[in-house]
């Protein structure tokens, strides 16, 4: 399968801070790659440097088969564009915003506004084609937004955490839409801190930290990578948890680990159901009171965890990684 984009030994400096240290990313045509990563991994600097708005200190960029670093203007057309914040003018209309783009990259007048119409109607906004933009909802304005990075039809997409501040509504939508481009053919860098939409999207996810990349692989690979399935089960209060961690030792993987809190045992099981129902019959037969037992598989959140040492719970309290400075700063 051909590549779409090629990143080699990137690397990056902001005077003597190395923001990016050897990033290499290969992502096949059709498909996405998620990339991951906390506030200043360096994600951003990252997509400014493959969309040409950011010159890398060394390494070797290509996309669509066109050198970024040495023909720029020859990338921007093989390239769209959308970030987490809608770059639309409020005071036109969306169809005016998208004849405006289609304009600039040089179609004719009759053309722009076909475009414009064909668009809009793709993304579910020829309701409000005539409606100024800054009357448009958070989730109406991505979508215009992500429209006008679609309108020279460029074979790969960038989309800088799109669904960011969206209601759950929005986001559905916003997936429809990136799942359409996809099975159109387009490529798709997607970075996000929403784990369940790399999970969705992503035919394959890089994490990042620190300028460095830390693990690749599809989902299911980064999930089997830190363990099987766990099995978590719930004794009923006042009992000795040592009977059944001792139960659990025999049928899990490695020493179970208590909740005392929650009256919570837990350990890895290398076949999540199976296991379970074998638990359950032993502590039956021991004569241990279960109230309730559960199979949990490792999630993204749990791989992200395990690699970065953060939880990206924080992406709630945190300001987003947007300026070159706050990079530095994180």
């Amino acid at each position: 399968m051909s590549l779409a984009v090629e990143v080699q030994g990137l690397i990056k400096y902001y005077g003597k801070v190395r923001v990016l240290d050897g990033i290499d990313l290969e992502i096949p045509s059709g498909t996405v790659m998620g990339l991951l990563g906390p506030n200043g991994a360096g994600k951003t600097t990252t997509v400014r440097i493959v969309t040409t708005l950011l010159a890398p200190s060394s390494g070797r960029v290509q996309v669509a088969g066109v050198d970024v670093l040495k023909d720029p203007a020859r990338a921007r057309t093989r390239l769209g564009l959308s970030g987490q914040y809608a770059a639309i003018d409020t005071n036109l209309s969306g169809f005016e915003n998208l004849r405006m783009v289609a304009r600039l990259y040089g179609m004719s007048h009759k053309r722009s506004a076909d475009r414009a119409t064909e668009l809009l109607a793709a993304l579910g906004l020829e309701h409000a084609a005539g409606r100024r933009a800054g009357t448009y909802s958070g989730g109406m304005a991505r979508r215009l937004d992500l429209a006008g990075a679609l309108v020279c039809r460029p074979p790969v997409v960038v989309l800088d955490e799109p669904t960011t501040g969206l209601d759950p509504r929005g986001r559905l939508d916003m997936w429809r839409v990136i799942g359409e481009l996809v099975d159109d053919g387009t490529t798709v860098l997607l970075t996000t801190q929403y784990l369940e939409e790399a999970d969705l999207l992503a035919d394959r996810i890089t994490v990042i930290d620190r300028g460095r990349v830390i693990a690749r692989g599809s989902a299911d690979e980064l999930k089997t990578s830190i363990g099987g399935d766990k099995l978590t089960v719930t004794l009923a209060a006042g009992q000795d948890p040592k009977p059944a961690k001792q139960v659990l030792a025999q049928v899990g993987i490695g020493e179970p680990l208590e909740d005392p809190a929650a009256d919570q045992i837990t350990v890895v099981v290398g076949d999540g159901t199976r296991t379970m129902v074998e638990a359950l019959r032993r502590l039956d037969d021991a004569g241990i009171c279960i109230l309730d037992a559960d199979v949990h598989r490792p999630s993204l959140d749990d791989v992200f965890l395990s690699l970065t040492g953060k939880s990206t719970d924080r992406k709630l309290s945190e300001c987003r990684t947007d300026t070159v400075q706050e990079e530095i700063l994180s």
